[in-house]
């Protein structure tokens, strides 16, 4: 009862962090200037846009459909998209709450254990944080003299008075993930016949299946083709508005970087993603009401289509499957 209400008070404060923060931008901003910057917005591009985006959740269900093989789970690959899509709306609503979504849904309509399944989920999201350090790291190398200036006033000096402030943080942070390291392999000896163990083993089986994986060069290719879709739904967000047309792909990725960061502050990167985006785009000259109405659109895009298909995935699921168990029985009979 106490974890619940601790987690609903965590919730209502980001909930509340992300709706606080749209406030202050649009009683910071010249409303008329925000709104007319928003007009100026091409729709039509938004089709895209819209495909990208179905494209980017079919390559990540298509990969994580990888990961499931070495636990021996074959499941369809229409499932799998279905269970990513309602796993991406079920975020909106509880945080971090669609990876259990998708499992659980998976399980549901495959009859397969979710608790392995589980284990690949942490595997992927470890994965896509190397994923987002390299291209940060690339992004930042090529684009120095651009965005260089908003990382060091606005992130880098603050952070690192802190850190000097508080060195003794870094080693602490290093034991803790020794002793997390070291009680996790302790419960699992002492409770491998118990829920508990199972779960743990679940995660371990995630792991081991990268590393036992046969098709790495397809998993690779898959995290390459999702990443490109997120570059050019941002790209094409770009060429929407006349403020923006001209800026390039490796603004997009710059973008994408600071996006991904928002996505994790808030629920849904309700408020944050604007306000970073808007940050990031003002290194490249874009005037502020621009630059807020440009995060506006493409978390309001982004979102949208997160929706559009998590309902459509909720509405077809069921039927899809009850054909697909018809013709099964058909088969065998």
């Amino acid at each position: 009862m106490r974890k619940t209400l601790l987690t609903i008070l965590k919730y209502i404060f980001f909930l509340g962090l992300g709706v606080g923060i749209v406030y202050y931008i649009l009683h910071k901003q010249d409303s008329t200037k925000l709104i007319n910057a928003i007009k100026s917005v091409n729709l039509w591009l938004f089709v895209p846009i819209f495909i990208f985006g179905f494209f980017s959740h079919y390559f990540r269900a298509l990969r994580w459909k990888l990961l499931l093989e070495p636990l021996h789970i074959h499941p369809s690959s229409i499932n799998v998209t279905f269970a990513v899509l309602i796993g991406y709306i079920a975020n909106l609503v509880i945080p971090r709450g669609g990876e259990v979504a998708k499992c659980t849904v998976l399980a549901k309509y495959e009859k397969m254990p979710a608790n392995k399944m589980i284990g690949t989920i942490v595997a992927e999201r470890a994965f896509d944080i190397i994923c987002l350090v390299l291209i940060t790291v690339v992004t930042f190398l090529l684009q120095a003299s651009i965005i260089g200036s908003f990382v060091k006033e606005d992130i880098w000096v603050p952070l690192g008075q802190k850190l000097r402030a508080n060195k003794i943080i870094l080693v602490l942070v290093i034991l803790v993930i020794a002793a997390l390291i070291g009680i996790t392999i302790a419960l699992y000896r002492k409770h491998r016949e118990t829920q508990l163990g199972h779960f743990l083993k679940g995660i371990g089986h995630g792991f081991s299946s990268i590393i036992h994986m046969k098709k790495r060069w397809e998993f690779i290719g898959f995290t390459g083709l999702i990443w490109l879709c997120y570059t050019m739904q941002i790209y094409l967000a770009f060429l929407s508005m006349p403020a923006t047309h001209h800026l390039s792909m490796m603004a997009a990725l710059a973008v994408l970087i600071f996006g991904s960061v928002a996505m994790i502050i808030t629920p849904g990167g309700l408020g944050a993603y604007t306000l970073l985006v808007a940050q990031i785009l003002l290194s490249y000259n874009i005037d502020e009401p621009a630059a807020n109405a440009f995060g506006f659109v493409a978390w309001a895009g982004q979102t949208g289509i997160i929706i559009v298909l998590g309902i459509i995935s909720l509405l077809f699921i069921h039927p899809y499957n009850n054909k697909k168990n018809v013709a099964s029985a058909i088969n065998r009979a």
